[in-house]
């Protein structure tokens, strides 16, 4: 990675831009709908959570984006370049089975990646099943819930003959529609937000002193 970002052919692109814009891009798409950093569905969960301290429950809800980004993500990464595999032609899923296939085992490769992406796009299936149901509920309470529900299923069994570009271009745009009311909203309630993490860590930290957030 360090040799390839120092090569002329590098250094050019990164003069003209054009390289970085859509890396950065890219990257941004990826980790937004890897982490759901900023688009506001992961609160829909958290605030399920009993608790006395909004201010601790958003402290344990950061730790997802944390291990899930940070320690999953650059592992698969780290595992594509190692492996070779990102200069082929394979993509998604099928690119990281051929990755473990050749770093470790055909076992690896064909099975365990399989069983692990089938329990995380299940459990993903159902975590945003419950954000929408959520939202709906909120906008019209009980009445429509079924056709949601069906609405959803039928949207689920669709998406497997979808061609792969068009659900990252899907679910990038959806995702930048979800982030800008979300964003706004931050904005709006940053006073709060700055208030109670200072009254929650004034509580558990009396001897210090926190600095005031701008």
């Amino acid at each position: 990675v360090i040799e390839s970002a120092f090569t002329p052919l590098s250094a050019a692109g990164g003069f003209l831009g054009a390289t970085v814009a859509q890396a950065i891009q890219i990257g941004i798409a990826r980790g937004v709908f890897s982490n759901e950093s900023g688009l506001g569905s992961a609160p829909i969960a958290a605030a399920a959570a009993k608790t006395n301290e909004p201010v601790e429950q958003g402290l344990v809800s950061m730790t997802g984006t944390f291990f899930d980004t940070i320690i999953i993500c650059t592992m698969t990464g780290l595992v594509l370049i190692i492996t070779g595999v990102w200069s082929g032609e394979t993509a998604g899923a099928a690119m990281t089975s051929a990755a473990f296939a050749l770093g470790g085992s055909a076992l690896v490769g064909q099975y365990l990646v399989t069983i692990a992406l089938v329990c995380f796009a299940f459990t993903t299936i159902l975590g945003w099943h419950y954000y929408g149901e959520r939202c709906w509920y909120y906008l019209v309470g009980e009445r429509g819930l079924r056709m949601y529900q069906v609405v959803f299923l039928v949207l689920i069994a669709g998406g497997a003959f979808i061609k792969l570009d068009a659900i990252w271009l899907l679910a990038d745009t959806v995702n930048g529609l979800m982030a800008i009311p979300n964003l706004i909203a931050i904005v709006g309630l940053r006073h709060i937000i700055i208030a109670e993490t200072q009254s929650y860590f004034a509580r558990i930290l009396p001897n210090q002193t926190l600095e005031t957030a701008s």
